[in-house]
């Protein structure tokens, strides 16, 4: 199992939760696993080629995946996947 953090913005998919724990070797996997558990997150995660959108940043532990392996990235058991949105302003 690892755990998946959720920014307050997209907690309407999970009821509220803050985290929700899924299965997943893989970025890829955990979060395949949570859109079959919470839909609605693979619209709002990845454009129409199946990437990250831009705006949507995924860490592993406190590792940007796009600096390791995108979303073939390993995470380990009981590991922490976050999704943070991209916070733009001025």
């Amino acid at each position: 199992m690892v755990t998946i953090r959720i920014p307050t913005t997209l907690r309407t998919l999970t009821a509220g939760e803050s985290e929700v724990q899924v299965e997943g070797a893989t970025v890829a996997e955990a979060l395949d696993a949570l859109e079959a558990a919470h839909p609605g997150f693979a619209e709002r995660l990845f454009d129409e080629d199946g990437n990250l959108r831009r705006f949507v940043n995924v860490f592993v532990a406190d590792d940007d995946v796009r600096y390791l392996d995108g979303t073939g990235t390993v995470v380990p058991e009981g590991g922490e996947i976050s999704i943070i949105p991209a916070v733009a302003g001025g």
